[in-house]
């Protein structure tokens, strides 16, 4: 007999993140070299991969991401170097932007489905919009990679080409 299980609170409307018209910049160090930075614009949805060079700011990469993109790319970017966790992205995703109360809310939302064995269900569309900013985000040497049962991380590709090659 199959069992049907309801989500509860379930919100499918995706706000554009609270750093409207804003240029955020992010230098993850130790994942970037050193005078190059992410710059991220909220109003336009564009991650551009800048350096310096002879003093004149130079952009070797941009991509243009989607509001749900951008609600689960910032809380990545704003997690580095540490992992982000599952509840940190979810509370991003559905409500546009990440507070304790949200949180603590999406916390509980995936505990109840983790008791009533629909987990994936919950986080699958989370996982969707993950897989289309991990591809986009490839071009910039970045991966999204997933820690089981914790959250997601940011790692530069090149080290694992790298041991694979050497």
């Amino acid at each position: 007999m199959h069992q049907l299980s309801l989500r509860k609170g379930k919100s499918s409307v995706n706000h554009m993140p609270a750093h409207n018209d804003e240029i955020l910049h992010f230098s993850l160090q130790g994942l970037l070299p050193a005078e190059h930075t992410l710059a991220l614009n909220t109003s336009l949805g564009t991650l551009a991969y800048l350096t310096c060079d002879q003093d004149r700011p130079q952009m070797l990469i941009e991509q243009q991401f989607t509001t749900s993109e951008i609600c689960v790319l910032m809380p990545l970017l704003e997690s580095y170097p540490y992992y982000c966790p599952y509840e940190v992205l979810l509370a991003s995703f559905t409500h546009g932007h990440v507070t304790e109360t949200a949180i603590e809310r999406c916390r509980q939302r995936l505990q109840e489905a983790q008791e009533g064995g629909v987990w994936d269900q919950e986080m699958r569309p989370v996982r969707n919009v993950l897989s289309r900013t991990r591809i986009k985000m490839r071009s910039f040497n970045i991966e999204i990679s997933s820690i089981l049962e914790t959250g997601y991380i940011l790692m530069y590709i090149g080290n694992r080409k790298q041991k694979k090659e050497g």
